[in-house]
């Protein structure tokens, strides 16, 4: 029996599925892997990629935050942020991760200057959506020198 999946955030449902066979969570804690007939299950999620495997399909999302459930093979993601592959805008991510690096670069200074932590939470957000987005539309994952 396969597992139902909702994943939501405050905005949309971002995907609703039936018929998952796996789905890999980036939980704080670390990666977990939800498979049908898991133990019930809560737990807070990190900035990462959710990879939900279906019959002949696995789709990848970037989820930034939020809680899981599980309980009698339902699974409910619900997401502070969540974006399919298919939905990222590669260029702005990009952009946004150029922007944050230059402000823990120092290179906004007075009134535009965003504390440390925004900008690296803005860093590893854009990652986490440029590595999501190349993975499931072959332009690959963004290299070490773009991660600095």
């Amino acid at each position: 029996m396969p597992l139902s999946l909702t994943v939501v955030t405050a905005e949309r449902t971002v995907l609703q599925r039936d018929d998952v066979l796996r789905l890999i969570v980036p939980a704080a804690d670390g990666q977990i892997t939800i498979l049908p007939s898991h133990t019930a299950l809560m737990s807070s999620l990190g900035f990462g990629e959710l990879t939900v495997v279906c019959p002949g399909e696995t789709i990848g999302m970037a989820v930034l935050g939020g809680f899981l459930q599980v309980a009698n093979d339902r699974v409910t993601v619900l997401a502070d942020a969540a974006e399919r592959a298919d939905e990222i805008n590669e260029e702005r991510a990009d952009a946004a991760r150029d922007r944050a690096q230059r402000r823990l670069a120092g290179q906004y200074a007075g009134a535009e200057a965003l504390n440390v932590l925004r900008a690296r939470l803005a860093a590893e957000r854009a990652l986490v959506r440029l590595r999501v987005r190349r993975r499931y539309h072959g332009t690959g994952v963004p290299s070490l020198r773009e991660r600095a």
